[in-house]
């Protein structure tokens, strides 16, 4: 089974002439969406005949939206090649028969599901759909024509725009056009419409008071309060649907098609180990601080039997309640505090010098997680730079800071790599963000158990982490935040969720994605490149030919396509790797 060759176009010279005037390249974040995926692709960073030949299937991520971007494109489509644009390529409409409407702004996309929790339409934040020019019908431009999905404006119900993807033949290949730009929609999702410079538009029901004069990650969500939120029984009002998750979904079962429509497969890593098929997290941030805070919190999780993370806010506890806490398993973790109002500071002196506070008190010269106090958040990357500088690997920060609007309101929950912007020419930072769903349930001013079952059904569906945090302090003086975090516990194991502590998602993640699949041989063998071998890793292999779908053998369907199950320490074939 021959392996599609996936090549990522950013051309340099296009994202250059971008940056250079200030605007953003985050089509980039395409190579991200792959990375998580696990899908082998390789970077291409000219618009070069002799490059492009080379792959089966191109993705048009940043080029020149010119006559000669346009020209190599059709050439490489006619020779037979697959060319994919997420609102991109915009200078091939006309000898297409089409033009381009130009920027639709925000909407939602009628899409065939992928899995059955999927809604019916997804929010996107940026399309560019094309329409025929004056009568032209799209027969006569091109060999074959196909359309799918249906673009409305700004609601679910709102105008239709046209289709979400198109599919042009061109000679022997095609380009294959989402209107939807997929990975900016994704990055603006889950990481806000911008920096966070000043207070957020709060939910006009009042649930959710973001404006209350304190920079936070939720002042700049990309959702929306009445279209994006649903309630549960009680009235407790929530954000449903993992919209940047769905969109990865849908990006990746569509490269997937392409490969299998030349009779290529395209592997891919699972998210999680053999053995696990679904994860969970609890954190704590030490609010208060008090002593007895702790002690009632170590006995709780001693009785469910559960290792937890523990965000330390600065002065923190006495020693002794460090060392029980690491005796029990427990995560010592960093709660970076620029509250101004608790006495911190937004800036990266102070960060530091409550890390060093942090690491002389717990006895470490390596913290594995942070999670900002109250969600403190300004500008866009600066968090992620003090992170990379002071060795911590994985962020915690990006949650909900109200009852109103808890879920997912970043649109994921799947550990990702977050992007800088153009300052930095949108570079990936090096850092694990995992953002939790909810905190302290049954307090009355947050939501109450009822978000529980959906957050994890979701969180299952998606095969992402259910991260929940609760305050030592609501479980030392709440029995019903006592109570409620004995049904949680339950509640996840009875689904097939295991707990995992932060650095052991980030160091799965890191794990999974220094992985490069190589091959796949016709005896079932696949080969793959890594520094060492990663214990338990899964590749799924999308069948193709005659092989038949046979769950009892272990086949599976993802992405929207049977797949075989291939486990490391099975069939996997590890070649030594450097770096």
């Amino acid at each position: 089974m021959k392996i599609a060759k996936v090549g990522v176009l950013v051309e340099r010279e296009a994202a250059e002439r971008r940056w250079t005037y200030g605007l953003n390249v985050f089509e980039k974040y395409i190579e991200e969406i792959f990375a998580h995926a696990g899908v082998p692709y390789a970077v291409v960073d000219r618009l070069d005949a002799a490059a492009l030949e080379t792959f089966d299937i191109v993705i048009a991520a940043c080029v020149a939206e010119n006559g000669r971007t346009a020209e190599r494109l059709w050439s490489y489509a006619e020779q037979g090649g697959t060319v994919i644009a997420y609102g991109g390529v915009n200078s091939m409409a006309a000898s297409l028969g089409y033009i381009q409407t130009g920027e639709a702004g925000v909407g939602y996309a009628e899409l065939a599901p992928t899995r059955e929790g999927q809604p019916a339409a997804l929010r996107y934040l940026s399309a560019v759909p094309w329409v025929p020019a004056g009568d032209s019908d799209p027969a006569t431009v091109s060999a074959a024509y196909a359309a799918s999905g249906v673009l409305r404006q700004r609601r679910p119900d709102g105008a239709e725009l046209g289709p979400a993807l198109q599919a042009f033949t061109i000679g022997q290949g095609s380009l294959q056009r989402w209107a939807v730009n997929i990975p900016l929609s994704i990055v603006l999702m889950q990481q806000g419409t911008g920096p966070v410079l000043d207070d957020g538009v709060p939910a006009a029901d009042g649930s959710a008071n973001v404006n209350e004069d304190i920079l936070k990650a939720d002042d700049r969500i990309a959702l929306d309060w009445q279209i994006d939120r649903v309630e549960t029984e009680t009235g407790i009002p929530f954000f449903p649907w993992p919209y940047a998750d769905y969109w990865r979904e849908a990006l990746i079962r569509h490269v997937m098609a392409c490969a299998l429509a030349k009779g290529l497969t395209l592997p891919f890593t699972g998210y999680w180990p053999e053995g696990v098929k679904h994860v969970a997290m609890v954190s704590h941030d030490s609010d208060g601080n008090e002593d007895a805070h702790a002690l009632t919190a170590l006995k709780l999780l001693e009785e469910c039997g559960l290792r937890t993370t523990w965000c330390m806010l600065e002065p923190g506890y006495s020693a002794d309640v460090y060392v029980q806490a690491k005796q029990a398993g427990h995560e010592l973790a960093f709660h970076y505090n620029a509250l101004e109002k608790d006495g911190g500071a937004w800036s990266e002196a102070a960060f530091a010098r409550q890390l060093g506070w942090l690491k002389r008190t717990i006895g470490t010269d390596r913290v594995a997680t942070n999670k900002n106090h109250y969600t403190r958040v300004e500008g866009w990357g600066e968090l992620f730079r003090w992170l990379e500088v002071s060795g911590i690997p994985s962020d915690q920060t990006r949650g909900p800071s109200k009852k109103g609007n808890v879920g997912f309101l970043f649109g994921t929950c799947h550990p990702y790599f977050p992007i800088a912007l153009f300052d930095e020419q949108n570079r990936l930072y090096d850092v694990v963000e995992i953002g939790f769903l909810t905190q302290d349930l049954d307090l009355g001013h947050l939501a109450d158990r009822t978000v529980i079952r959906p957050f994890l059904e979701q969180v299952r569906e998606v095969d992402g982490v259910a991260h929940f945090l609760f305050h030592q302090v609501h479980i030392h003086t709440r029995e019903e935040v006592r109570d409620v975090f004995r049904v949680l516990v339950a509640e996840a194991r009875g689904m097939g969720f295991t707990f995992w502590l932060s650095q052991e998602i980030q160091d799965w993640t890191r794990a999974r994605r220094s992985v490069r699949i190589t091959a796949c041989e016709e005896d079932g063998t696949v080969r793959v490149e890594a520094a060492e071998a990663v214990e338990g890793l899964v590749v799924w292999v999308p069948i193709t030919g005659t092989e038949a779908y046979a769950p009892e053998q272990g086949h599976e369907v993802k992405f929207g396509f049977p797949c075989r199950k291939v486990v490391v320490s099975s069939k996997v074939e590890i070649s030594g790797r450097k770096g």
